[in-house]
C-alpha cells in the first residue's frame, strides 16, 4: 500500500523504520507536528519523526491544524491507501480521516479498550497493572474507540519506569503495526469492535498529578515515581523548593517513619509515607543535576524530624 504515516516524537521512530524496511508498503510521505521551541536558547527544532523522515529522503507535511485546506489538499494529491499512526499528538476531523480509502490506524500502548487517551502507559504503571500491551485500531471521531485489528501483550516489571516500557512496546508495536498494514492489504485482517465493559481513561499527566502525596501507602509512592519519570518527573517539596524524585524504593520492613519524615544514614536515605518507608535513591534538586539522594542529603544536612512535602 501507499502509505502517510503520522508520528511526532521518538517514540515513534520505531514504527517508522519498521514501515520503511518492510519493502512491502511505501511511505511516501510523513505527518508530523510543526517544529516546536526546545532548549535554552529555545530556537525551533524539528520532532524526531521529521528528522528520521529528512534522513530517509520522504517528504514532511507540517501542518498547524490538521484540518488545514493546503494540508488537506497535499494529502488527497499523494493519494495514501492507509495512514499509519504513532502518537501524532493532534485530534483528525472527519475531513482528514476520510481522505486514505483504508482509513488512518492508530498504534496505542495500551490493551484496548483499557488505558484510553494520552497517557496510557504512565497510567498502566500509577494503577499496578502487572501486564499492559499495545493495539492497533481504526481511527473514528471518539477517543481510542474505533475497531480493533491487533494486540500484543508485555510484562509490566518491578522496576519499570513509564520510559523503560515505552521502549519497550516502541519496538515490540511497530512489528505489530507493520503486521496490521500487511494483513490490511492483503484482506487477511479485519477490524473487530472493541468490547464495551473494561474502558478506563488515561488523560495526560500535570505536573500537579506528579507530586508525591506521602500519606500514600509506600507501593503508590513508588508507582507515582515510577510512572513519572522521565515525564513530567515525580516531585515533594523540601524547605520550600522542589525536589525531583528520579528513583526510589519500598522498603518493606521498616515502618517507624512519619508520612513525609526523613531519616538519613550515610549511604541510605528514606521517607516515611502511609504504610512503609521508601529509600530515595535518585534525586534531582531545583536547578541542579540529578544526584545521588545520599549525596543530596550530606549536602543539605537533614534534620532529625525533618519532613518532605511542605
Amino acid at each position: 500500500m501507499k502509505l502517510v504515516f503520522a508520528g511526532t516524537p521518538e517514540v515513534a521512530v520505531p514504527a517508522l523504520d519498521a514501515l520503511i524496511a518492510s519493502g512491502r508498503h511505501e511511505v511516501a510521505a510523513v505527518v508530523t507536528r510543526p517544529d516546536a521551541p526546545a532548549g535554552r536558547g529555545r530556537r525551533l527544532v524539528a520532532s524526531p519523526v521529521a528528522e528520521r523522515a529528512e534522513e530517509a529522503g520522504i517528504e514532511v507535511l507540517k501542518p498547524a491544524r490538521p484540518r488545514d485546506e493546503d494540508f488537506l489538499a497535499r494529502l488527497r494529491e499523494i493519494a495514501p491507501d492507509c495512514c499509519p499512526v504513532v502518537a501524532y499528538g493532534a485530534l483528525l476531523p472527519k475531513t482528514t480521516l476520510d481522505v486514505p480509502a483504508r482509513g488512518w490506524v492508530n498504534l496505542h500502548f495500551s490493551l484496548l479498550p483499557a488505558w484510553r487517551g494520552a497517557a496510557p502507559v504512565q497510567h498502566a504503571i500509577m494503577a499496578g497493572d502487572e501486564v499492559t500491551g499495545a493495539s492497533t485500531f481504526l481511527i473514528e471521531e471518539g477517543l481510542d474507540s474505533g475497531p480493533v485489528y491487533g494486540v500484543l501483550t508485555e510484562e509490566v516489571r518491578p522496576t519499570d519506569t513509564s520510559g523503560d516500557l515505552l521502549t519497550r512496546l516502541a519496538f515490540a508495536g511497530a512489528g505489530l503495526l507493520v503486521a496490521t498494514m500487511d494483513g490490511i492489504e492483503d484482506g487477511s485482517l479485519h477490524a473487530v469492535p472493541q468490547p464495551a465493559d473494561g474502558v478506563t481513561l488515561a488523560p495526560k499527566i500535570t505536573v500537579e498529578d506528579a507530586q508525591v502525596q506521602w500519606s500514600a501507602p509506600a507501593l503508590r509512592v513508588d508507582r507515582v515515581v515510577r510512572g513519572c519519570t522521565p515525564a513530567p518527573g515525580a516531585w515533594t517539596l523540601f524547605r520550600g523548593e522542589r525536589l525531583k524524585l528520579i528513583q526510589a524504593a519500598p522498603v518493606l520492613d521498616r515502618a517507624d517513619l512519619a508520612p513525609g519524615e526523613l531519616s538519613a544514614a550515610k549511604n541510605n536515605v528514606y521517607v516515611g509515607t502511609g504504610s512503609h518507608a521508601v529509600e530515595l535513591l535518585w534525586v534531582q534538586p531545583q536547578g541542579k543535576k540529578p544526584m545521588r539522594a545520599a549525596d543530596w542529603a550530606r549536602g543539605v544536612r537533614i534534620v532529625h524530624g525533618e519532613l518532605l512535602g511542605g
